[in-house]
């Protein structure tokens, strides 16, 4: 096997699957908040943590799934942002915050999405929830269900808002994973990004709407997510913030005080921002350096290049202890085509392998045509 060694300088942006550990073995400042996870969302790498798998009610960061399966919804043209829906009675009882819905009107899916997003509308929520679902109970099966699909291991939902109820519960590992994934909706942050609007109702009545996330407003590069506030849940929040191309999620959860889970929240980010990059290691597609001899092939080598991109979650100035050991067989038989597997690249960091992915054929090679491939059996091909 032919291997080679290379240092890698170029700075992009490409996902990559997470490391299981987190980059801090602590947090690297006292908190007050008890369950708490700092994560980059691209790789879904952990920076630090304390008690994240701990089971907790999170009052309204619950919703991140209901917007989740809203999300999926209209992707999925289940329907249409101005669809009307009717409101129930039983949506419209709602207690928390409200829309202040009234029962058995009609009202666009995106005002429902929007106050419910906004202001954490539990009306608007259960409204919602009904519309796809057709009663809230069966879409509370769809936000376990998919719940299941994430690896939520530390999730279990009772209702569709977060209001209080007897076994509802997950953890800030499981908000985290849930956060990143609804990052993957642009959709969502349209109308997190949103400080202050409002809901027409029949009649001509007006309702109010501020954000309940202070950070949209208060902390640079903060576009989303969820807050969430019971007596039993206390003040909580997954808090999203994008700098240099780098998107940051930090959860919170039973912080004793409302202001402190925003201060917390914005420490955490702080902290990721300032410490940590995204470093890319290779495009896939990128010609390593080295051919493979293609033995009766109509070329006689194939170039290898990077079957996938690898990007790392590294603190700042630490780029120089990555490199590559590509290692390739000394030949392959043709017909090849680019893509093929035809070894491994590992990813070396400090002297350590932290990530391999193979190595493919750069291009096609197909077998010689027939007077080709006549001449060189007439000379010899071997």
């Amino acid at each position: 096997m032919k291997k080679i060694f290379c240092i890698l300088l170029a700075i992009m942006i490409i996902p990559m699957a997470a490391f299981a550990e987190p980059l801090e073995g602590s947090s690297p400042f006292a908190l007050e908040t008890p369950s708490y996870l700092l994560m980059e969302a691209s790789t879904g790498k952990v920076i630090f943590e304390k008690n994240a798998d701990d089971k907790r009610p999170v009052a309204s960061i619950t919703k991140l799934m209901t917007i989740l399966l809203v999300a999926e919804a209209i992707d999925n043209a289940a329907f249409a942002l101005g669809d009307k829906i009717t409101v129930s009675k039983h949506a419209a009882g709602m207690g928390g915050s409200q829309a202040l819905l009234d029962a058995g009107s009609e009202y666009a899916a995106e005002e429902l999405i929007k106050s419910m997003i906004v202001a954490s509308a539990n009306d608007s929520a259960v409204a919602l929830a009904e519309h796809i679902g057709g009663t809230e109970a069966a879409f509370v099966e769809m936000m376990n269900k998919r719940a299941e699909e994430l690896g939520l291991s530390n999730t279990a939902y009772m209702n569709s808002t977060g209001l209080p109820a007897q076994g509802q519960y997950t953890s800030a590992r499981d908000v985290a994973v849930l956060s990143r994934e609804l990052a993957k909706h642009p959709f969502f942050f349209k109308y997190s990004t949103i400080w202050m609007d409002t809901i027409q109702h029949k009649g001509g009545r007006v309702t109010d709407l501020t954000n309940t996330n202070r950070l949209v407003r208060f902390y640079d590069g903060c576009d989303g997510f969820k807050t969430g506030s019971t007596n039993e849940a206390k003040y909580c929040i997954s808090a999203t913030a994008k700098k240099d191309g780098m998107r940051l999620i930090a959860v919170v959860l039973g912080t004793p005080a409302s202001q402190t889970r925003f201060n917390e929240a914005r420490k955490m980010l702080e902290h990721g921002f300032s410490t940590y990059r995204l470093f890319n290691v290779c495009q896939k597609g990128d010609q390593l350096g080295m051919d493979v001899a293609v033995k009766r092939g109509g070329v006689d080598t194939v170039f290898a290049a990077a079957g996938e991109s690898v990007v790392l979650l590294m603190r700042r100035g630490e780029e120089s202890g990555i490199s590559l050991e590509v290692a390739l067989p000394d030949s392959v038989n043709a017909p090849v085509r680019g893509g093929d597997v035809i070894g491994e690249v590992r990813i070396i960091k400090n002297g350590e392998v932290v990530e391999t992915i193979p190595a493919v054929a750069g291009k096609d090679v197909n077998l010689p045509g027939y007077m080709e491939a006549l001449l060189r059996i007439l000379q010899g091909w071997k």
